[in-house]
């Protein structure tokens, strides 16, 4: 049928009472106004008053009059309505019944006092609107449709048949999308459109298609594995899809052609009709191209971070702690030729030599003195310890301890220099396939990168006037490193060295968002999402009066300051009258809270829950939420068909607890079962099991339990969160895990990252983003908050001082965050 593709809730409220309406909607839609009261006390008797003020506010939120108006109609909006009419005996309405064409007279008066309109008057514009929204939007065929039904209440357009609005809202997103398709090939070269095609080919000798070798991202995180990284980036640029002109089609729907074409499997994209093979092709290396740089550029800091950086560190402690003993066999022998040096005399006293000395005669008077030579010094230094021993030793000492004035780097960057080859292989692909951009600091970063590759082709005979410009880079212990290799010649540089030191530089600069590669999405540069000067220009006045904020910045932050300064001083005034604080050496600190006594009946009251709950398996329970919830319904095919296959159910609550519990489809799936079997959970999870989908069950869950009286009444309003990282170990090569051993412990593979979860006062989690490893939770708190799955945000934002940040950005949140 034309309407197959409506949820069943759907094809039941239309036109007509699913539920009571809410006090909202009667106050809305079967509130008599001054015009409706005039005109209804025109009418003979209570019942037909009665039935015109039902026919009145019916026709108002349904858009339609009802077949039975008196049999129909929630009781609720009956007394609502009597009660402004002052009729006592709402029952009486049962009479209105009786006489058919009373009805049909008073919806025509209906219809003049509202300027309702037939159906007929509107498609044209109701074509325009829902084709707007097709192409503007995500919005799927059951969500125009929903938007179409409001669209033709709220202007006064009388709501045709289900099998007529249904196939007009099919038919419009029809159009759309294959417009968008179409448009797309048009603006793609012929050649590059062949090229995108033979994506979807398994070349020969090959295990899988190159689209899907460009959509996998590279985790092995060596120099190897940075050069496959960069050399994927390299093929997607290849394509030039980013210089394809698609200034004609909203980016949403780029999107979503990409979500497609990340997700299906290439036998599927190329079974694809028309153009939207091409156009899902070429969305997809729009998006691959933000994405491989991205990939590559985390992978680049797992690199460095953990394998080179933190290994040579590592390398440099452990030769450190091995040359101990040498250098305490030095020191000690240095410590002993000092020793003798200031016991020696720096003078002496000595007879002269006369002819005519005589014995027993005193020689005092005249003594000399005479200073100590060097060669008696040092001979009593060697009688101690030998001249060549102590040379030695001193060697081993000017060896192992850094000269004064140097940094406490040099140590590990020397070891690090040991490791070139490492890099050696990925640096001229790094310099020569991002494309860089950065602020006025990272400029020389970004120079120095870009001519390394000229640097490393001079080879052995690399010499300073080669990196003259770039000079201010090598700072610290690399200037040591890199101008004064001994091994060397004058005028000649350790390009190794001076490797490890841009690439050093590029890696903090990309931390602090001073480099960053245009275009991208995480490694992007941050500025390039704020509104455009001359948007905001236009823009501000409302929006700063929409948020209550100042136009200038510095005022809202002299309030802050005030405001945080008066907590502050407020607290420094409670302080002596809190006996859980003391300051100890300049550290406050805080006493630990003592266990709160439970309540005598507590142990009664948890015993009796614990044995009311059934014990049930996990799939079960998944079952059962969804049967209260919907919440599998939220997943929706990529293609965006509404079409379902039997038992989906089943099949996504069995992926849930394989992927949730990281058992793989193994233990889940059943051979010879239609619902559970391998093909089938792999076709759903590659379909169906997808981010999107997760996030709109999520949003079902949380408005479910703002529903639960106890959660809306006793635990909170749903105005207050908190945000909070959750670790947990990675076992299997991902770009997020990392190293951490306070978190993930002490062994080489054990890694980690960080859920940070945002959690509502009504015990409910609202969503959350991934951090690799344990990276500081402020650097991604705003982007949680605008990735929240809850329709209703948050006005108040709890933290710990990790994920507490301060920011001024021209950005509209959907409601206004105190942090």
């Amino acid at each position: 049928m034309s309407f197959q593709y409506l949820s069943e809730e759907q094809r039941a409220r239309y036109r007509q009472f699913l539920t009571d309406p809410s006090p909202e909607d009667l106050e809305r839609f079967f509130y008599l106004d001054a015009d409706a009261l005039t005109e209804v006390a025109k009418k003979r008797g209570p019942h037909n008053r009665l039935g015109w003020g039902l026919q009145w506010g019916t026709a108002r939120m349904l858009g339609t009059f009802l077949a039975d108006p008196t049999g129909d109609v929630p009781h609720v909006a009956v007394d609502y309505v009597a009660e402004q009419l002052g009729v006592a005996d709402p029952s009486c309405i049962k009479h209105y019944a009786e006489r058919l064409p009373t009805q049909h007279e008073h919806a025509r008066e209906i219809r003049e006092l509202l300027g309702l309109r037939e159906f007929a008057e509107a498609e044209a514009e109701l074509r325009v609107f829902v084709a707007s929204r097709a192409a503007q939007t995500r919005d799927s065929r059951r969500e125009l449709f929903d938007w179409a039904v409001v669209w033709l209440i709220e202007n006064r357009v009388l709501l045709p048949g289900i099998t007529t609005l249904a196939p007009l809202v099919t038919n419009v997103r029809a159009e759309q999308l294959a417009a968008v398709n179409e448009h797309l090939v048009e603006q793609t070269p012929v050649e590059m459109r062949r090229e995108l095609l033979e994506t979807l080919v398994v070349p020969t000798g090959k295990k899988v298609s190159p689209l899907e070798w460009m959509r996998t991202a590279v985790a092995l995180v060596s120099g190897a594995g940075m050069k496959e990284a960069l050399n994927r980036s390299v093929a997607v640029w290849a394509f030039g899809a980013g210089a394809v002109d698609v200034g004609g089609v909203a980016p949403v729907k780029l999107t979503e052609l990409a979500a497609y074409g990340m997700s299906a499997k290439a036998p599927k994209i190329g079974q694809l009709k028309g153009n939207r093979r091409v156009a899902t092709l070429l969305a997809t290396m729009r998006h691959l191209e933000g994405v491989s740089v991205d990939d590559a550029l985390l992978l680049f800091d797992l690199l460095m971070s953990t394998k080179l950086l933190a290994r040579a560190s590592r390398d440099e402690k452990n030769a450190k702690l091995k040359s101990l003993p040498r250098l305490r066999k030095a020191a000690l022998q240095a410590e002993s030729a000092l020793r003798v040096a200031l016991d020696t005399p720096m003078t002496r006293q000595e007879q002269p030599a006369r002819p005519d000395d005589r014995a027993g005669e005193s020689l005092e008077a005249g003594s000399l003195v005479r200073e100590t030579t060097a060669s008696e010094v040092i001979a009593r230094i060697a009688s101690v310890v030998p001249i060549e021993q102590l040379e030695a030793a001193l060697a081993v000492i000017k060896e192992l301890v850094p000269p004064a004035g140097e940094d406490e780097d040099l140590a590990w960057r020397a070891e690090l220099t040991n490791r070139f080859a490492s890099v050696r292989g990925f640096v001229e692909l790094l310099a020569d396939t991002i494309p860089w951009g950065g602020t006025d600091a990272g400029a020389g970063v970004i120079a120095a990168l870009r001519g390394l590759p000229r640097v490393l082709a001079y080879g052995k005979h690399a010499g300073v006037q080669h990196i003259e410009a770039h000079k201010d880079l090598v700072a610290g212990s690399w200037r040591r490193l890199v101008y004064d290799n001994p091994e060397l010649g004058d005028r000649l540089i350790d390009r190794h060295a001076y490797t490890f030191c841009v690439l050093e530089a590029l890696w903090s600069a990309l931390r602090c968002k001073d480099v960053y590669a245009v275009g991208a999405d995480k490694s992007g540069d941050p500025r390039a999402k704020l509104i455009p000067d001359a948007l905001w220009s236009v823009h501000a006045p409302s929006i700063l009066t929409a948020l209550g904020l100042p136009a200038d910045p510095d005022e809202h932050l002299r309030k802050l300051s005030g405001d945080l300064g008066g907590i502050y001083r407020e607290l420094a005034d409670s302080l002596d009258a809190n006996p859980a604080i003391t300051i100890k050496d300049g550290r406050l600190n805080l006493a630990p809270l003592e266990a709160a006594q439970l309540p005598e009946a507590y142990q009664t009251v948890h015993d009796a829950v614990m044995n009311m709950l059934p014990r049930i398996d996990y799939p079960e329970l998944l079952l059962e939420v969804h049967g209260h919830t919907g919440m599998f319904d939220a997943f929706e095919h990529i293609s965006g068909s509404t079409s379902r296959r039997a038992d989906l159910d089943i099949s996504l609550a069995a992926l849930m607890v394989a992927r949730s519990c990281n058992l793989g489809l193994g233990p889940v799936a059943k051979p010879g079962d239609p619902v559970l079997g391998i093909h089938r959970l792999i076709s759903a999870e590659k379909g169906y099991f997808h981010h999107d989908g997760m996030g709109l069950a999520s949003g079902k869950l949380i408005d479910k339990q703002a529903d639960i009286d106890i959660a809306r009444e006793d635990w909170g309003g749903g105005l207050v969160a908190s945000a909070d990282g959750l670790r947990f170990v990675v076992p299997v090569r991902s770009l997020y895990g990392r190293p951490n051993p306070h978190y993930f412990g002490q062994s080489k593979r054990s890694k980690g990252a960080t859920w940070l979860a945002v959690v509502s006062d009504r015990v409910m989690g609202l969503g959350g983003l991934l951090v690799p490893g344990t990276m500081r939770d402020s650097l991604f708190i705003l982007d949680a908050l605008h990735r929240l799955d809850a329709k209703e945000q948050p006005e108040v934002l709890t933290t710990d001082t990790a994920s507490y940040v301060v920011t001024w950005t021209p950005l509209v949140p959907q409601a206004p965050l105190d942090t």
